[in-house]
């Protein structure tokens, strides 16, 4: 029987494990912690958000690169909740489209896929790490000591270098560039920002901020952040992450349901003796989380109603740098397409497939992340599959 080694037991290593077992062949997943998908379990305490319910075109916009979004054209919305029911979960779509499981955990999904994969003969390998070659071998540190081992082919699915507790920490990066692969410089992605607070601030903190549109040079986009001790964070920031890592600037619309116009008047409305604070709630409608910012990146707030609605309608944001890249809830960077075959296979390596985050790409949080690394996964898996039923015997 054809062998195969997939390394990493995320979701990506664990779809092109199951696909190469669909195809007959011996599979060992090997994963360094002591559990598979630890990423995806921890992903799954907020609700494991599956994917979106969006037309494909418009799902597959929010890729970074062209090769990915092809790829999750063939495994999109529709193919990622049917292979979630396929394994017994249940599913409901929220009122942004965002699809998730009934239980609003990753638990049960994943106790379901081990089973099926047990089922099909993957054989899974906890505790061992990956460390590097050996000529052609693959050498590996486990429980009972350092072996080396060689299969008829190879898929790479350890993921990037964000959240490095949990078994992404890009260690393998300098292994591959010595074989010749070209690894893009990891960044931080759907990342918060640093953000030097004033004291007036810290009754606020760990507030969210809702109702108010981010505002950047490409366009306008509504969704909820939170103000942490050491900058903002949340989804509505993680949309447009990639932009402002690269300098775009960033400004909130406090009042984005009312044009400058119609605010303007209402804050000339409220009688010039009350206090600005007082204006601010009553013209304005701010709540205090808003009021706070207003205060806190507006001073010194215009007398004048328009020029106060105008400051109010794009309140400049003053973004300090990302968050680190071990804080980020995943990547940019990794293995550069140029580096691949349209079937994921390592032009340095042959016989070497990778998917998921290793990968030079990202996307924003909503369902796109696991589905594309779902997509890869299996793209990999049945390209790696194509090779040993090809190969020789």
């Amino acid at each position: 029987m054809k062998t195969a080694l997939v390394i990493g037991g995320g979701p990506a290593g664990m779809m092109a494990a199951e696909e190469l077992a669909r195809a007959g062949a011996d599979v060992t997943l090997i994963e360094a912690k002591p559990t598979l998908a630890r990423k995806f379990l921890m992903a799954g305490k907020s609700g494991l958000n599956l994917t979106k319910q969006e037309p494909l075109d418009a799902f597959l916009s929010h890729y970074s690169h062209p090769q990915i979004a092809d790829i999750t054209r063939a495994f999109g919305p529709d193919e990622m909740q049917q292979f979630t029911r396929d394994l017994g979960v249940d599913l409901f779509t929220g009122s942004t489209g965002r699809v998730f499981p009934k239980v609003m955990k990753a638990s049960p999904m994943l106790r379901a896929w081990i089973a099926r994969l047990s089922a099909l003969g993957v054989t899974p390998r906890t505790r061992w790490r990956w460390q590097g070659f050996d000529g052609a071998a693959l050498v590996f540190d486990t429980p009972d000591g350092r072996k080396t081992l060689q299969a008829d082919v190879t898929v790479l699915a350890l993921g990037g270098a964000s959240w490095p507790r949990l078994g992404s920490d890009g260690a393998w990066r300098d292994w591959l560039i010595e074989k010749g692969v070209t690894v893009t410089p990891f960044q931080p992605a759907n990342m918060g920002f640093q953000i030097a607070w004033s004291d007036h601030m810290t009754p606020h903190l760990g507030q969210p901020v809702k109702g108010a549109a981010l505002i950047t040079p490409t366009g306008r986009s509504r969704g909820e952040f939170v103000i942490s001790k050491r900058g903002i964070e949340g989804g509505g920031l993680y949309q447009i992450s990639a932009q402002l890592r690269t300098g775009a600037p960033l400004h909130l619309d406090l009042a984005p349901d009312i044009d400058a116009d119609t605010l303007a008047q209402r804050l000339a409305a409220i009688p010039t003796k009350q206090s600005l604070s007082n204006r601010l709630r009553r013209g304005a409608k701010l709540d205090p989380v808003k009021l706070a910012l207003a205060m806190e990146w507006g001073r010194p707030l215009p007398s004048d109603p328009q020029a106060l609605a105008a400051t109010l309608k794009s309140l400049p944001v003053p973004l300090g740098p990302p968050r680190p890249l071990a804080e980020a809830i995943s990547s940019a960077g990794g293995i550069a397409w140029n580096s691949l075959s349209n079937d994921l296979e390592l032009s340095a390596l042959p016989g070497i497939f990778a998917a998921g985050e290793m990968l030079d790409w990202e996307a924003p949080t909503g369902g796109y992340l696991l589905t594309a690394c779902l997509a890869s996964g299996r793209h990999a898996g049945r390209a790696a599959a194509r090779r040993l039923l090809s190969s020789p015997d």
